[in-house]
């Protein structure tokens, strides 16, 4: 599958066209050989390098970044910068992409300039990058920021509903790696903040606010609100989360999908279409309320709702209204 499905709302209430940034983890490569592919294939330019992180500008796209997803390294790197690399600091560089991951880190993308996104994964994988498969213990990843419609609370609480209702559904849809379900990266949201949303019938921003940072204050969830949330109101944010590696940007951050970079038959198109089933059922709000009472009423009828039935009916459901 090579083309990126467009999501039913394709531009903002400011009539500008949604944009999505991709962050893909992988291993295979030094830093320098991932450099050189993404800098060859969109014929960018190089604007900054260090021993970790190397950044590209590709007109009419924005900023590449390709890193070495390690703080340390990024620490001393960048104390050394503006100043040759001692040999140490290259040889620290080579051993740690040996071992963590490498990351590209995509800028913001208008929806129908995505394909370009195909010809890097094809490149990467041609140089001989793997992913998610080639460690038991790192996890590897494909994160996904979408830009939101608007910032309003309706539009929110639409796609908490969404995700919601369909998060167990995405695991078994995305397959996910042992590695990464025991990971705590990509935890699930808690069943009694998935009751809390299903449960309103509408949502004030404030509630919005208090129900997630009660139950999820943390970067490691699937879909992580906080980068967006930090986007309306940072200090609300921060004064619960005391992590400066949330960033705030009006976008979700979705966190869920394998890296199979390795593979023929993948492409950042895999992870984009599973996510359009989150847009496509945000847009249907009877639906999504009736669907939030039957799941409701399952939890009450037992001591909890039974995952494996409500994935099997939610997956003939989205089946019967063409939603996959």
């Amino acid at each position: 599958m090579r083309a990126f499905k467009h999501p039913p709302t394709t531009h903002t209430t400011a009539s500008e066209e949604r944009r999505v940034g991709f962050e893909v983890e992988f291993s295979g490569l030094s830093l320098e050989t991932a450099v050189d592919v993404v800098k060859n294939t969109l014929d960018t330019t190089l604007t900054d390098s260090t021993a970790a992180q190397c950044t590209l500008e590709a007109e009419g796209l924005g900023t590449f970044k390709v890193e070495v997803d390690w703080a340390f390294l990024k620490k001393i790197s960048r104390e050394y910068a503006g100043e040759d690399d001692p040999q140490w600091l290259d040889s620290l560089s080579r051993l740690a992409s040996s071992l963590v991951p490498i990351e590209l880190v995509c800028p913001p993308i208008p929806l129908h300039k995505l394909g370009v996104l195909n010809s890097i994964s094809d490149g990467l994988r041609a140089a001989g990058a793997v992913g998610t498969e080639e460690s038991l213990i790192a996890a590897y990843g494909v994160h996904v920021n979408t830009e939101i419609p608007a910032l309003d609370a309706d539009t929110i609480g639409r796609y908490l509903r969404a995700f919601c209702l369909l998060q167990w559904w995405l695991v078994d849809a995305h397959d996910v790696d042992a590695a990464r379900k025991i990971s705590p990266y990509i935890d699930l949201y808690p069943q009694a903040y998935v009751e809390t949303v299903l449960a309103r019938d509408s949502m004030r921003i404030d509630q919005i606010f208090d129900d997630y940072l009660e139950h999820n204050p943390t970067r490691n969830r699937a879909l992580d609100l906080l980068p967006l949330l930090a986007q309306i109101d940072a200090k609300r944010v921060f004064d619960t989360v005391n992590d400066d590696r949330v960033n705030a940007r009006p976008a979700f951050h979705y966190r869920m999908p394998n890296c199979h970079i390795e593979r023929d038959d993948w492409g950042l198109t895999n992870a984009w279409t599973l996510w359009c089933v989150v847009e496509q059922l945000a847009e249907q709000e009877d639906n999504m309320q009736a669907l939030a009472e039957q799941f409701l009423d399952s939890r009450r009828l037992l001591l909890s709702v039974d995952r494996t039935q409500w994935v099997k009916t939610l997956d003939q459901w989205l089946h019967d209204h063409a939603l996959v």
